[in-house]
């Protein structure tokens, strides 16, 4: 699902992946259809403090200097790229539309949106796609996309003033499909989530015979633990980056008199907000698809990488659930440690998956 823009289809795209906290550029290598896919360069750049705020561009210079740095810091030579978006600003719809053809539904697709998607439909970038068809009954399942132009355009801008063309966005679930998808092995009887944490928002998207069966994105992420931990602990925002995700006090002392216990019942508390906002959502799905019962739960993003969240989604959802490794079936990569990689691979679900629409041109 992409919302096509001039010079879609180009032979090589990076993964730009613009998030609230840091950006990262990816670009893959397939070697051949049956061989894979090999990393070829990986870059990233730490996001000024609020330059994105709940998906609105801020500080948009602090946004293209990002880009660039993590163009420049992963050695990327492409300049076509793919972005991703979402939020409160993208809308998805699973409809059930009359028995048509594709041109037929590109010719009413603008009037069939105005029934489902709550924006002026003029003020949006659509795009669909038909994902069932049954002619018997005359009836078809479309999925329906709309992100508002206002927010497209800001991608466009702040990829162009960076120096790179963009050629494609994508939505932020579909994308983490997508490089589950090259990496995963598909069962048609599994239901899978794909539950993708980012500093601001959390992306969701239930796969049931490898298609969406449930989107939604949620207005939360890994920055409530940073600020949570800031509130607790009187201390700056880096130093709370730190401790979310595992470190130790700086040398200067700033944060030696911090307790453990302080920290722990800081990040439970997040922890829980976090996984109930999830667990509701899911919960949701599972109303609605009463013949349908989500079997693995797969966490991407940074926030999926804050100590013992993995396991505390297990335990409250009692679903099986596991860190999603975008770089399971990747060919091994050269010129990158093996460490680094394992370390960096849950945050790289959304950039691999865009990379991917390099092989569709």
């Amino acid at each position: 699902m992409k919302f096509q823009l001039p010079g879609f289809g180009k032979a090589s795209v990076i993964g730009l992946d613009i998030g609230s906290s840091a950006v990262k550029a990816v670009e893959i290598v397939q070697k051949t259809r049956d061989k894979g896919f090999e990393l070829k360069s990986l870059g990233q750049a730490p996001l000024a403090n609020e330059a994105i705020v709940q998906g609105a561009f801020l500080n948009s210079s602090a946004i293209v200097d990002a880009i660039r740095e993590a163009v420049e810091s992963g050695r990327v030579r492409g300049k076509d790229v793919a972005a991703a978006v979402s939020g409160h600003s993208v809308i998805v719809k699973r409809v059930n539309l009359p028995q048509m053809t594709r041109e037929e539904l590109e010719d009413q697709i603008q009037w069939e949106a105005e029934q489902y998607i709550p924006f002026d439909v003029n003020e949006v970038n659509l795009d669909f796609q038909i994902l069932d068809s049954n002619e018997d009954e005359g009836q078809m399942d479309v999925l329906l996309v709309a992100a508002k132009k206002d927010l497209i355009d800001d991608y466009v801008q702040v990829i162009s003033e960076a120096g790179l063309n963009p050629v494609a966005i994508d939505v932020a679930g579909f994308a983490v499909q997508n490089a589950y998808e090259i990496n995963y092995e598909q069962d048609p009887e599994a239901v899978t989530a794909l539950v993708n944490i980012g500093a601001q928002v959390v992306n969701i998207n239930v796969l049931r015979n490898g298609i969406p069966a449930f989107t939604r994105d949620i207005m939360t992420g890994g920055a409530q633990y940073t600020e949570e931990i800031q509130k607790a602990l009187s201390v700056s925002f880096e130093e709370a980056e730190r401790i979310k995700m595992g470190g130790s006090p700086d040398d200067d002392g700033q944060v030696q008199d911090v307790i453990p216990q302080e920290v722990e019942q800081a990040m439970r508390s997040v922890s829980d907000t976090v996984i109930g906002e999830i667990s509701r959502s899911l919960d949701f799905f599972a109303a609605t698809a009463a013949d349908a019962r989500i079997s693995k739960v797969l966490l991407s993003g940074g926030g999926s990488k804050i100590s013992g969240l993995a396991n505390a989604f297990g335990e409250r959802t009692g679903l099986e659930t596991e860190l999603m490794n975008p770089l399971a079936h990747m060919l091994p990569s050269k010129g990158f440690e093996a460490e680094y990689l394992e370390a960096m691979a849950p945050l790289l679900a959304v950039g691999i998956g865009l990379a991917t629409r390099r092989v569709e041109a």
